[in-house]
C-alpha cells in the first residue's frame, strides 16, 4: 500500500497524540482532526491491514515499526517546512496550512536539501 495523503496524516495524528497523552484511541483521532468516528474507523483498518498500526482489545491505537516510521518522516517534513516558512515571514496559521500540503508531496531529494540548510542557519 503507498501511503496516500490521508493515511499519513492519519499516522502523524496518531504519533503527535501518543506523544501528548501515552494512549491513542480511536475517538481520540476523531475528536483531533474533527472527523466522523466511522471515518476514522475505516481509516484504522486499512492501517491495520497494511501492518502500519495495531489495535488492542480495548481499542488503545499503537503504530507498529513501519508505521512509525512513516509518522515521524511525515512529522519531521511538517516541522521543517513549517518552520522555515515562518522564519521567511510567511504567518503561523498560513505556515502550517502549507506545510500540511508541502509534506505529502516534496521528494526526498528536496526535503534533504531543505532540511540541510535549515540546520545551517540553526547554528
Amino acid at each position: 500500500m503507498r501511503t496516500g495523503e490521508s493515511m499519513e496524516d492519519y499516522l502523524e495524528t496518531i504519533l503527535i497524540l501518543e506523544r501528548r497523552t501515552g494512549y491513542v484511541r480511536s475517538i481520540d483521532i476523531a475528536t483531533e482532526m474533527g472527523f466522523s468516528k466511522p471515518s476514522v474507523s475505516n481509516a484504522m483498518k486499512k492501517l491495520r491491514e497494511n501492518d502500519y498500526i495495531h489495535m488492542e482489545p480495548k481499542g488503545r491505537i499503537t503504530l507498529s515499526e513501519k508505521g512509525r516510521q512513516k509518522a515521524e518522516q511525515v512529522l519531521e517534513r511538517h516541522t521543517v517546512i513549517s518552520q522555515m516558512l515562518m522564519q521567511l515571514g510567511v504567518s503561523k496559521e498560513t505556515a502550517l496550512e502549507d506545510a500540511c500540503r508541502m509534506e505529502h508531496v516534496i521528494s526526498e531529494e528536496s526535503f534533504d536539501c531543505m532540511k540541510a540548510h535549515y540546520r545551517k542557519l540553526g547554528e
